[in-house]
């Protein structure tokens, strides 16, 4: 927003939501801030490019006027989506009671008394329907991945697991198997040993 004397004008930047081969329109709005009727005049540095209704008018004491800027449709891409344009606003004490017919060149001459000037810039800005769609597709393919990506790391670990399952059991049953042919193993070697003594002994008696 943008404070003078006169009128309060909201906003001083100009947004277009650009779009190829399309009017766009964006909109203004001045407030009088004062108990006089004030004049306003806008120009601009484009005057083919812009259509402003109202360009001149009177805003009443504590009043406010809403002004609409329409872009006419382009065929280009702007460089780098900047724009070089820019609107001036003029306004000055008008005569009570005065209409926008009374409203002359005069009157905003620097001469004749004091003007008051708001520059406004033209911003272009991507249109914000193009921006939700472009955000929620990226959103969308980034959850689908992510959940691939989960599902799939998920099955890794479940065949992993599954796999060390399969095989756990089967060492388990390796050692088992080794152990017990290891006691296999001594208990023959004792009992053989026993029977060795039990003849040694027996041979002795005889």
């Amino acid at each position: 927003m943008s404070t003078g004397e006169l009128l309060n004008v909201d906003p001083v930047e100009m947004k277009f939501p650009f779009e190829l081969k399309k009017q766009i329109s964006c909109s203004l709005q001045v407030t009088n801030k004062t108990e006089n009727h004030v004049a306003f005049k806008i120009k601009t540095t484009n005057p083919k490019k812009y259509c402003v209704r109202p360009n001149i008018g009177i805003v009443s004491p504590n009043g406010n006027c809403d002004i609409v800027v329409t872009m006419q449709a382009q065929k280009e891409l702007p460089t780098e989506m900047q724009c070089k344009d820019k609107f001036l606003l003029q306004s000055v004490i008008a005569p009570a009671g005065a209409s926008p017919k009374d409203i002359t060149a005069e009157m905003f001459n620097k001469d004749q008394g004091k003007v008051e000037e708001c520059k406004l810039r033209v911003v272009y800005i991507t249109p914000s329907s193009v921006g939700e769609e472009g955000d929620d597709g990226f959103s969308a393919c980034n959850n689908t991945m992510d959940n691939g990506g989960s599902e799939a790391k998920s099955r890794v670990t479940k065949s992993t697991e599954e796999k060390a399952a399969a095989v756990q059991p089967g060492t388990k049953t390796d050692v088992l198997k080794k152990k017990t042919g290891g006691v296999s193993s001594i208990t023959l070697v004792i009992v053989i040993g026993v029977i060795g003594i039990v003849i040694a002994y027996l041979v002795k008696r005889t």
